[in-house]
């Protein structure tokens, strides 16, 4: 997998984790429409720490949520409840002959900053180990999208630029074996 794959995979998989409407029974909330940057740390795996910013609006939230969330048939469970602090999100997953147990919880108010702590444990795959891994989401809004920047432009490190809008062709740049 080369260096831009792996990137477009941890953005992906980081988005499965925004704050966005989800076909779940709870509704997490839509973020403010604007400029959003991301904060990515992660502990237990190889892949580096990241900054991203997103351009977003509530109709790219949503579309985020139903393009790039998991389904029934990669999921067994898919669980998330609204708790006093925030909501927790439980998952099994299997992706790319792994299967992924995370739990998340999520805090902030969404219009100007949230943070999402999960922790997940992973196991197949190609070397066969398990492995455990923390990653930290800190999310905050930074004001109204650049002049040049539309609803689902997300700038990721080294400056690689896509809009999550253009599903087609992100898809076709994923690697085999995840979901499509």
């Amino acid at each position: 997998m080369t260096r831009q794959q792996l990137s477009l995979a941890t953005a992906l998989g980081l988005l499965v984790l925004l704050p966005a409407v989800s076909a779940q029974a709870v509704e997490l909330p839509t973020r403010k429409a604007g400029l959003w940057e991301m904060k990515m740390v992660r502990t237990g795996t190889s892949v580096p720490d990241m900054t991203m910013q997103h351009c977003t609006d509530a109709t790219t939230d949503k579309q985020m949520s139903t393009s790039f969330s998991p389904g029934k048939d990669t999921c067994a469970k898919q669980d998330i409840v609204k708790t006093a602090t925030g909501y927790v999100s439980d998952s099994v997953c299997s992706v790319a002959g792994m299967t992924i147990t995370s739990h998340a919880e999520i805090t902030g108010d969404f219009n100007s900053a949230y943070t999402v702590k999960s922790n997940s444990k992973s196991e197949g795959g190609p070397s066969g180990v398990p492995r455990d891994s923390t990653t930290t989401i800190e999310a905050k809004w930074l004001g109204a999208c650049k002049a040049d920047q539309k609803p689902g432009d997300i700038v990721m490190p080294g400056g690689m630029k896509m809009n999550i809008l253009e599903l087609d062709k992100l898809k076709g740049m994923l690697p085999q074996g995840l979901p499509k």
